[in-house]
C-alpha cells in the first residue's frame, strides 16, 4: 500500500499564525459571546434575533479580514 503526497514548494506554504493574531480572534469571540448575551438578557430579544445579529457581525469581521489579508498578500 502506498499513499501519494504532493510536495508542495517552499513559496506555496502558509505561513504560521502569529500569537498576536490568535489573541485577537480569542478577544473577537469574547466580545461576540459578551454581545450575544447582552441583545437576549439585557435588550431581551428573542434568541433567534440575537444570534442572527451576533453572526452577522461575526461574517462581517470575518470578510473585514480576508479583504485585509488579501490586501497585504498582494503588496508582497
Amino acid at each position: 500500500m502506498t499513499v501519494d503526497q504532493e510536495v508542495v514548494p517552499e513559496h506555496e506554504q502558509a505561513e504560521p499564525v502569529s500569537t498576536a493574531t490568535v489573541v485577537g480572534y480569542a478577544i473577537f469571540g469574547v466580545v461576540l459571546a459578551g454581545w450575544f448575551l447582552f441583545i437576549w438578557l439585557v435588550v431581551q430579544k428573542g434568541f433567534v434575533d440575537s444570534v442572527g445579529e451576533v453572526a452577522g457581525i461575526g461574517f462581517g469581521l470575518l470578510l473585514l479580514v480576508a479583504i485585509v489579508g488579501s490586501v497585504r498578500r498582494n503588496r508582497r
